[in-house]
């Protein structure tokens, strides 16, 4: 396997680590958002969040809300975002499961996606086709 994280998991790539435990991993981004940015990833090679387990999830989201107040205090940060990019139309660069954690300071120039207009005729379409594809998962 010739995974960027997966190396870095194995040390065999040199990544500035801010926490480890057994089976997650965190580090600096090395193209970042804005200081502080740092990607957590579980050390078990997943592909993308869709094909992770929950557990490994769980732990994954636990370990970014003990780790974002450090972030936040080391680089100042008055909030921040948390990403998921799923696929390479999303965005996905590394097909490892990751989550990036985005300090956020005012005026950083960093843009949010903009929301559209949509009727609600449109919107109650869409919410039936999504309950169907969901069949019994789905709640009403």
């Amino acid at each position: 396997m010739d995974c960027l994280f997966c190396k870095i998991v194995r040390k065999q790539i040199p990544a500035n680590l801010v926490y480890e435990s057994d089976k997650i991993l965190a580090f600096l981004d090395i193209q970042p958002i804005n200081p502080g940015h740092t990607l957590v990833i579980p050390k078990e090679h997943y592909e993308e969040c869709l094909k992770t387990p929950d557990e490994v999830l769980a732990e994954l989201m636990t370990t970014v809300c003990r780790i974002v107040p450090g972030i936040m205090t080391a680089v100042g940060a008055l909030a921040f975002n948390v990403g998921v990019n799923c696929g390479s139309v999303a965005g996905q660069v590394v097909f490892h499961t990751h989550f990036h954690i985005m300090p956020r300071f005012p005026n950083d120039s960093h843009h949010h996606w903009r929301g559209q207009e949509m009727s609600k005729e449109k919107l109650n379409e869409i919410a039936e086709k999504i309950k169907f594809n969901l069949g019994a998962q789905g709640s009403g």
